[in-house]
């Protein structure tokens, strides 16, 4: 304030020299008008109180260098009274008001730099579903204000716990002051803003500023609360259906193959039954079929869980894709039956970086829902060719077309086609086919062809090396 005053004085001082040096060019009046001029330059700088100095001293300098007798402060004539008292009343007048404006001009820049960090929070807080990102940008945005604390936010809450701190990694002692204020939502106290190092004392701007802060934040991270437990409902809900639809469709499914087991062992077993060979080996074969199913249901339910989970662990080696194919159709010999089988699976195919098992898996179930609904006595075409760099397998069926609008959710869990619920199966198959697929990185489809209904997958990476090239103990591996 001192510092103001004095400057004020020195203002006054050099101006008053320059006035002197021109006094041969002015008259009394137009030097006391002049004298305005420091005045309004030192209440527009630095505020009332510089004005009024600035006022007082050049009603001083006025009357001892201009006013005759100059070098005095003794008035000859009562009208340069007048006009001296003019001059510092029209001095206080202006350095006043433009001290008021000044002030005012300060307000309404920093109402305008308050709504700036305002706007500023919202924009950043807006979409933010994260308690822990909201917690975090309002601790920055806090920050900003209050450079030289450390921000601490901590809400909790019944699901988690909330927290941030800026500067990350901080560690204020015990012993360094703090400054809290409760962050409050519609439900009562959600946590609070801490301000480490800071003494408590606000202007009234700030102390505004941190209770809007507060208010906003509060309301975000009740907002990432409630979106929370939407989540976590949709999931409970997800996961509830899902295990009516695994409850229904395995009981379903379990039913028929063991009632069949259970009838053809009874036969078998019963020493009062007395079965011819052809009989006895039809109940064998029955019996083989219907473990067989069951094996399947039981590893398809598996292969989800683990998928689900994120537990499906790729076992990758160079294999020969023939090689795969030609093991899964060896264990679907017996489902075959009299169905022609069309394979066009060349051995000098690049090797392919797969799971042999997980992709056996894949071709089994694909040529499993072609013998399910394709008509009998249709063949069924297994083909794989290379696209680019990668390997492209089909499996093709004369079976009826898929209605467009279920070709994208054919691949879902227990999704099953209108008109086609009776069909054996748990719409689990083309499910697994594509989680393991695309834990392959690669990717699968089906699609509609003139003559029937194509299942396609592409597996990437190929090593570009025939079979027939690879050393006779790597072919043995």
């Amino acid at each position: 304030m001192l510092g103001r005053v004095l400057s004020a004085m020195i203002a006054v001082v050099l101006y008053s020299l320059l006035l002197y040096l021109l006094r041969g060019f002015f008259n009394t009046a137009i030097i006391a008008i002049l004298y305005l001029v420091p005045v309004v330059v030192m209440a527009s700088l630095f505020g009332g109180l510089a004005g009024i100095s600035a006022s007082i001293f050049s009603f001083l300098i006025f009357n001892f260098f201009f006013l005759q007798p100059i070098y005095t402060f003794q008035v000859a004539h009562p009208q340069d009274f007048l006009a001296m008292f003019v001059l510092l009343g029209v001095a206080i007048l202006v350095s006043n008001l433009m001290a008021r404006s000044q002030q005012r001009l300060q307000q309404v820049q920093a109402r305008e730099q308050e709504l700036r960090r305002l706007y500023e929070l919202s924009a950043a807080l807006t979409g933010q579903i994260d308690g822990d990102r909201i917690a975090e940008i309002l601790a920055q945005k806090i920050h900003e204000v209050f450079p030289g604390a450390t921000i601490e936010i901590t809400a909790d809450t019944p699901l988690r716990r909330f927290h941030a701190m800026v500067p990350p990694g901080a560690t204020p002692g015990h012993e360094a002051p703090c400054t809290r204020i409760p962050l409050y939502a519609s439900k009562g106290p959600l946590g609070e803003i801490c301000l480490h190092g800071h003494s408590g004392v606000f202007t009234l701007e700030e102390d505004r500023l941190l209770q809007t802060y507060a208010s906003q934040g509060a309301l975000a991270l009740e907002r990432a609360i409630l979106a929370e437990i939407e989540t976590r409902s949709r999931v409970l809900e997800e996961s509830d259906r899902l295990k009516t639809a695994i409850l229904s469709s395995v009981s379903h499914e379990l039913r028929t193959p063991l009632a069949s087991i259970q009838a053809a062992a009874t036969s078998l077993f019963d020493p009062s039954v007395a079965l011819e060979p052809a009989a006895r080996q039809e109940l064998q074969e029955i019996l083989l079929e219907e473990i067989e199913h069951l094996t399947q249901l039981v590893g398809n339910l598996l292969n989800m869980s683990r998928l689900e989970a994120g537990a499906l662990k790729l076992q990758r080696q160079w294999n020969s894709m023939a090689e795969i194919v030609d093991t899964a159709l060896r264990r679907l010999r017996r489902s075959v039956g009299e169905r022609v089988l069309e394979v066009n699976v060349s051995e000098d195919l690049p090797l392919v970086s797969v799971d042999s098992v997980l992709m056996e898996q894949v071709v089994l179930n694909l040529v499993r829902n072609s013998l399910k609904f394709a008509p009998p006595y249709t063949p069924i075409t297994i083909s794989a060719v290379v696209e680019g760099e990668s390997l492209k397998v089909q499996v093709k069926n004369r079976g009826p077309h898929i209605p467009e609008e279920h070709l994208e959710h054919i691949f879902d869990k227990f999704y099953t086609i209108p008109g086609m619920e009776n069909q054996r199966g748990t719409g689990l198959g083309l499910s697994i086919c594509k989680g393991i697929v695309e834990a392959h990185g690669g990717t699968i489809h089906a699609e509609n062809l003139a003559d029937g209904v194509a299942f396609s997958f592409t597996i990437p990476s190929l090593q570009r090396i025939p079979l027939a090239n690879l050393p006779d103990d790597e072919e043995s591996e």
